[in-house]
């Protein structure tokens, strides 16, 4: 399997030279091949391959003002003319947005082939900069890097100013993970981060609006800066910094969850959540983006991929907060605001969050012993199988005598 690497670097001041040539050499020829992308396909109507942008890049290489493009590495040039090709086959494969053009004020790479570097006894050693290598500090103790071999190597430097290292590197399937037997759902919200079918929460930190004061407080600092003047230039690695600390949190979070949920259950089942459309809800976009569900879902889907587990994704419309657990009747509606209810059929008193997670799991349970599709990584709604859903809900009638009963 693929895996990678990313360590902390520490370059010396002649190799921060090199390395921001590079960095600027990158963007520039990004920049220019995608503006000449654009202009051939509206004035011609024709799609660019990859072989031509080669060529064009040859072309760039050759002219007068650009002479400085062969000072640097040429395989960090090649490999953004195959990151831009690839960007635009997703793009027009409708898995991601149309491609955008590189601003040196974001986050600057390079990525470096074997042919562009030398890894030898966990020392990297970098084309144009052979003569002393780049110093990493490696953080996985039970690996030695002397036994890893990097396929590619990508330098990177962040808005607030570190620089780091991704290595991809080739490695076994690991072993699976013994059974234990469990089976679990999960509903993420925004109050309580994710509640799992056994009744138990997971609280949302709200990482973001832990740290909201002090990022104003540093974006004033810098909105009050004349454009363009040093001054602004030393406030915005201090606003990238404080975005850093919120992000990192969240990953930290992010990753110890769904590997508990990973490491403790065979089987975990979610909803295939519209987070697109759901934030579109001014009061509660900031608190989704905050929370990460589509970067958890996609650490489910690999670590239980890694680790032998099953992921199970239901489709978005089974109405699994205003459904029953214990008899399956289906509430006509059920207001954000009702975080309990008692169903008006049997009288049972539900959270709300756990019985939708008891709901997630029992249908997750029946697409998987169905034999339907069980993970939907790049779909953009999961789909049931046919005449495999759970019990048909009776919807709209209520027991006689009895109505719909919210308890607070």
């Amino acid at each position: 399997m693929r895996t990678s690497y990313k360590v902390r670097a520490y370059p010396t001041p002649e190799q921060v030279a090199v390395l921001s040539r590079t960095f600027g050499c990158v963007r520039l020829v990004w920049n220019r091949v995608l503006e000449w992308r654009k202009i051939r396909y509206r004035t011609e109507g024709l799609r660019t391959s990859y072989a031509e942008t080669d060529r064009y890049l040859t072309e760039l290489k050759r002219d007068p003002d650009l002479a400085f493009l062969p000072e640097v590495s040429s395989v960090p040039l090649q490999q953004a003319l195959r990151h831009q090709h690839t960007a635009f086959v997703n793009f027009f494969a409708g898995r991601a947005r149309y491609p955008r053009f590189k601003s040196r004020q974001r986050k600057q790479s390079a990525t470096f082939t074997r042919s562009a570097f030398r890894w030898r006894e966990g020392r990297l050693y970098l084309a144009k900069m052979m003569d002393a290598p780049l110093e990493v500090v490696w953080s996985w103790p039970e690996v030695d890097p002397a036994s890893v071999e990097p396929t590619s190597v990508t330098v990177s430097r962040g808005p607030c100013g570190r620089w780091y290292v991704s290595l991809a590197v080739e490695t076994p399937d690991p072993e699976q993970a013994p059974s234990t037997g469990a089976v679990v759902g999960v509903d993420l919200g925004v109050k309580d981060f994710a509640v799992t079918s056994d009744g138990e929460k997971v609280a949302n930190a709200r990482r973001l609006a832990r740290r909201e004061r002090n990022l104003a407080r540093y974006q004033r600092r810098m909105a009050r800066k004349q454009r363009g003047s040093n001054n602004r230039a030393k406030a915005r690695p201090k606003v990238a910094r404080a975005h850093r600390k919120v992000a990192a949190s969240r990953a930290d979070f992010l990753h110890k969850t769904s590997a508990r949920l990973v490491r403790d259950h065979d089987v975990v089942v979610i909803e295939d959540l519209h987070v697109k459309g759901m934030v579109r809800n001014r009061r509660l976009a900031k608190a989704i983006f905050d929370c990460g569900w589509g970067e958890f879902r996609r650490q489910l889907e690999y670590k239980a991929a890694k680790y032998g587990r099953r992921l199970i994704v239901i489709d978005r419309w089974y109405p699994s907060s205003k459904t029953c657990s214990t008899c399956g009747h289906l509430l006509t509606e059920l207001s954000l605001s009702t975080r309990a209810w008692c169903c008006p059929a049997c009288r049972t008193l539900h959270d709300r969050d756990v019985n939708a997670a008891k709901n997630i799991l029992a249908a997750g349970l029946a697409v998987s012993a169905c034999g339907g599709d069980i993970r939907h990584p790049r779909s953009p709604r999961a789909q049931s199988p046919q005449k495999q859903e759970p019990p048909p809900a009776r919807a709209g009638i209520p027991a006689p005598g009895r109505g719909v009963v919210n308890a607070s």
